[in-house]
């Protein structure tokens, strides 16, 4: 199964929109504290609707904590700041991929350490949704194994 790492996530609908997405593609979420939202806020549960219920997702004190616990097989940021683009690499079950609180983003040390890919967008956008971002590279890994 593939990991979707949520560094800090801020906006509880879009976490809820992920953890939606997550049951219906078996992909896990993690959430990377602080949280800009309580895991039992009203919105976060409206946007999961039933799906919480459904998903695990589990919320974790740091970064290091989460990807040391989980060893994923490759481990990749996602960025506008990002090098290579989302659909131009080969996903393997296991790899794990880190999205960046929507205010600011993930912290450039993180998008250093590891490989960094991006989804491309006219020069005019600042960035995309993020619950929409982490369903293209979701899909794009999920289409690469059969949908397995």
């Amino acid at each position: 199964m593939f990991h979707i790492i949520l560094f800090e996530p801020e906006i509880p609908p879009n976490t809820g929109n992920i953890i939606r997405l997550s049951a219906n593609t078996g992909f896990e979420v993690h959430l990377i504290e602080p949280l800009g939202f309580k895991v039992d806020d009203k919105s976060l549960k409206r946007a999961g609707m039933d799906y919480l219920k459904k998903t695990d997702f589990q919320v974790w004190i740091s970064l290091d904590e989460c990807l040391n616990t989980l060893d994923p097989q490759n481990i990749y940021t996602v960025s506008t700041k990002g090098k290579s683009i989302y659909s131009d690499l080969t996903y393997s079950q296991g790899d794990a991929f880190i999205f960046g609180p929507e205010s600011r983003g993930l912290p450039q040390t993180i998008i250093d350490k590891y490989e960094s890919i991006t989804i491309p967008m006219k020069s005019t956008g600042r960035s995309i949704n993020l619950a929409n971002a982490v369903s293209i590279v979701a899909y794009e890994a999920w289409r690469q194994n059969a949908f397995k």
